[in-house]
C-alpha cells in the first residue's frame, strides 16, 4: 500500500458560538454534557472508526471561516455544529462551498421544534446530511457517516 492509503483520514469538528458554555447553558435544551465531554465522544469515535479529529469551538464568525478555508489542506470532512450561526451566517455557508469537503451538520436540539427563526440552517445546503435532537449522540453519528463517506 502507498502511505496515502494508510493515512487516516482526518475529520475537522467545528462547535460554534455559545456551545464552550454547555453543561451550564440550558441544561434542559442541551444536556448536561459539556464540551469537553463532547470532544472526548468525537476522539473516542474516530479512533474506532480509524478518523483522526481535529476538534476546535469558536464564538467568532471570522475564526470560524478561517478554519473551514485552512481545512483545505488539513482536513478530509468536516462536522460543524454551526450553532447561532446556522441562521445567519452567508460567510460560513459560502467557506463550506468553496472548499468542496464533504460536511455533515449537528445541532444538540431538535431546531425544528424551537422558534421559528431556527428552522432555517444556511449550513443545510452544502451538507450531505443534518442530524439533529440527539444531543451529544448526534457528534457519533455524524463520524460514522463521514467515516462510510470516506473509505
Amino acid at each position: 500500500m502507498h502511505k496515502a492509503e494508510t493515512m487516516a483520514k482526518r475529520v475537522l469538528v467545528l462547535n460554534g458560538p455559545n456551545l464552550n458554555l454547555l453543561g451550564t447553558r440550558e441544561p434542559d435544551i442541551y444536556g448536561a454534557s459539556t464540551l469537553r465531554d463532547v470532544e472526548q465522544l468525537c476522539a473516542g469515535t474516530g479512533k474506532e472508526l480509524g478518523l483522526t479529529v481535529d476538534f476546535r469551538q469558536t464564538n467568532s464568525e471570522g475564526e470560524m471561516v478561517t478554519w473551514i478555508q485552512d481545512a483545505r489542506k488539513t482536513a478530509d470532512a468536516i462536522l460543524i455544529n454551526p450553532a447561532a450561526y446556522s441562521h445567519t451566517s452567508v460567510a460560513i455557508l459560502d467557506a463550506l462551498k468553496a472548499i468542496g469537503l464533504p460536511v455533515v451538520e449537528v445541532h444538540l436540539s431538535n431546531i425544528h421544534q424551537r422558534e421559528p427563526f431556527r428552522h432555517h440552517s444556511y449550513v443545510s445546503s452544502v451538507a450531505l446530511g443534518v442530524i439533529c435532537g440527539f444531543g451529544v449522540t448526534g457528534y457519533r453519528l455524524a463520524l460514522e457517516a463521514l467515516a462510510e463517506k470516506l473509505q
